[in-house]
């Protein structure tokens, strides 16, 4: 499979939009610089491209083989998860500690595109490992961060975490997987299954995080722990000893990411299996979080990233078919709204994820502690949009690929229907997307009073109020306006509702809510890129002396970074025209009182 991506307008978002350059004068990210972040962001796609990208289609084709307990990954994944590992691409933005890089969220996040965009099952090995370890570098004792953590950074040893139990899916407080102590660890005992990355050959020891409940402790999620449970015995002295009873004894045959391993694995069949206790008994959940959080933000990328490799295969496509008379496909208007939808979605949802990693970047390193508090509010805020508004949108970015490609988006000869197949997963796990909206109305909408929400809104308001005369982009300003409004009105709403304890209505309408959410958010950072982008053209246009717009449309048809400025606010007012009205429609819905699916009889 052939990689492509935006480059230009990665580098718009890190470097003209955010201007992460900036963190360099911070204390945290001292002496890198815009040249330093630059050549990472190149080697980065560079790898994707030649190390990564050759791998998707046979992994797709092959998959993951389950013999003897064990499973076999894909061919060409061990020597890249080696190579990925061995270029610092596994560790990017932990400290460095135990051989992590220290480099920005955000940054680690636009190479992230790169990886999960040229294949989602291969990234999933590294994303996985680098969460588990930097959990246990956080939460679990110096001496188990010390004899697990740098041999996960450097990819000698893979993670997992590992939930979901087959009697309880997404109840996570139903699990019954046990722990009883027995001197200065515990005897593990029970069955995940879904679990990612559970087994394989690419790493001599695999590290689970496995939650399970303490003999005695509280029922529910209030009286889960977590522990580190390899899949060999660690000895004395580091190097690798007996199986520790932590045995694959299924993998998933799955739609799509035929390269990830998705395994069921049995824990203490022979009463052997030994794990060590993270952080303090029964708050396993509250540390879980930040593993899942982080996953989150992950798979809100791979929606997006995956939308973006199959908006570029469409672009290519629709470029070179012709049909009709000698005439390319591209010039046919409803190939051409398909294309623009694409790209709208792909640039908004890559424009939140960025946006979002650099909040939490500025949380860490903002010395007032009202902007880091702030910083830390909005991504909290954001996690559901960017986990559950992506994957969906990406998901419907894959089908207006296919359709772009006619009959041939349905073949496996191009890349699209794996893409397709691949993103659908996005929704369903990490907490499907439902759970997403219920977390967002039920939990963030209340924290510190509304705090979060309103915090936002604040800023969508200023920014409309600032712009509200701009000369080319009032009329997009204003629409925005209104959905903001609309957005604060309905959120009011769900309020009223809770305090009446009609639970019912939020919960039908929560997903209908986080779209709105979405497109408002989309909505808004396209718009204030495009008042950037559009101060760019009329420089260029103003260094070339062209007054009259006969010559401005030259200009942006010749030159290609005129072409990419003038693009961004193209996109901006498609997005605003055509896809926040939908708003509206929803708003509607939800303010309806309608029943239906409550009370139907099925």
């Amino acid at each position: 499979m052939e990689y492509n991506v935006n480059y230009r307008d990665i580098q718009f978002n890190l470097f003209e939009y955010l201007n992460i350059q900036s963190l360099g004068e911070t204390e945290k990210y001292q002496g890198f610089g815009r040249d330093e972040y630059d050549a990472i962001l190149s080697e980065g796609l560079k790898f994707a491209q030649k190390e990564i990208a050759p791998l998707n289609k046979k992994s797709d084709e092959i998959g993951c083989i389950h013999e003897n307990d064990t499973v076999k990954a894909p061919p060409g994944f061990k020597e890249a998860y080696k190579n990925f590992a061995a270029n610092g691409f596994l560790a990017m933005d932990v400290p460095t500690t135990y051989g992590g890089q220290n480099l920005p969220m955000v940054l680690t996040e636009a190479c992230g595109e790169f990886f999960t965009g040229s294949s989602v099952a291969f990234a999933m090995y590294p994303g996985l490992t680098r969460g588990a370890a930097h959990l246990i570098e956080v939460f679990a004792t110096e001496e188990l961060a010390k004899t697990y953590v740098p041999k996960m950074y450097s990819g000698e040893w893979g993670g997992t975490m590992c939930l979901t139990e087959p009697q309880a899916g997404s109840a996570v407080g139903d699990i019954t997987t046990s722990a009883v102590k027995e001197g200065d660890h515990y005897k593990i005992k029970g069955n995940k299954i879904f679990i990612s990355s559970g087994d394989h050959d690419m790493t001599d020891n695999i590290v689970h995080l496995v939650l399970a409940r303490v003999e005695g402790d509280a029922p529910g999620t209030k009286g889960i722990s977590l522990f580190v449970v390899p899949k060999f015995r660690v000895n004395a002295d580091g190097s690798l000893g007996e199986s520790n009873d932590v045995k694959c004894v299924n993998i998933e045959h799955k739609m799509g990411i035929k390269g990830s391993a998705t395994c069921s694995l049995s824990f203490g069949d022979n009463d052997t299996c030994i794990g060590y206790l993270v952080g303090e008994q029964s708050k396993g959940m509250r540390m879980m979080f930040q593993l899942m959080n982080e996953a989150r933000l992950g798979v809100g990328l791979q929606g997006q990233a995956t939308a973006g490799a199959a908006y570029e295969a469409a672009l290519r496509y629709a470029k070179e078919r012709v049909q009709g008379g000698g005439k390319l496909i591209i010039e046919y208007p409803d190939v051409r709204r398909m294309l623009i939808t694409q790209k709208a979605y792909v640039e908004g949802m890559r424009a939140l994820l960025l946006y979002s990693a650099y909040q939490e970047d500025l949380a860490k390193t903002q010395k007032d502690e009202a902007a880091a508090q702030k910083a830390q509010n909005r991504i909290d805020l954001l996690v559901p949009i960017c986990k559950a508004y992506c994957s969906d949108m990406g998901f419907k970015v894959t089908e207006l690929a296919i359709q772009t490609h006619g009959g041939y988006g349905y073949c496996s000869e191009y890349p699209v229907e794996q893409l397709m197949r691949d993103v659908k997963i996005a929704s369903i796990y990490e907490g499907t997307n439902a759970i997403q909206s219920l977390d967002l109305i039920a939990r963030k909408l209340g924290l510190n009073q509304g705090q979060l929400f309103r915090e936002l809104y604040e800023d969508l308001s200023g920014f409309c109020a600032k712009q509200a005369e701009h000369p080319a982009l009032k009329e997009e300003v204003a629409s925005l306006k209104k959905a903001n409004d609309d957005l604060g009105m309905i959120t009011m709403k769900l309020g009223e509702w809770a305090m009446t304890k009609n639970f019912d209505q939020p919960q039908l309408h929560s997903i209908s809510y986080l779209y709105n959410m979405g497109d408002v958010v989309l909505a808004w950072l396209l718009t204030d890129q495009a008042v950037l982008a559009l101060s760019k053209l009329e420089a260029i246009w103003q260094a070339k002396g062209a007054t009259e717009e006969e010559a401005k449309s030259k200009i942006c048809e010749e030159d290609e970074e005129a072409k990419f400025y003038e693009s961004k606010v193209k996109v901006a007012r498609f997005f605003v025209s055509n896809i926040l009205p939908q708003t509206k429609a929803r708003s509607k819905a939800l303010l309806s009182g309608d029943e239906s699916a409550l009370k139907i009889r099925f």
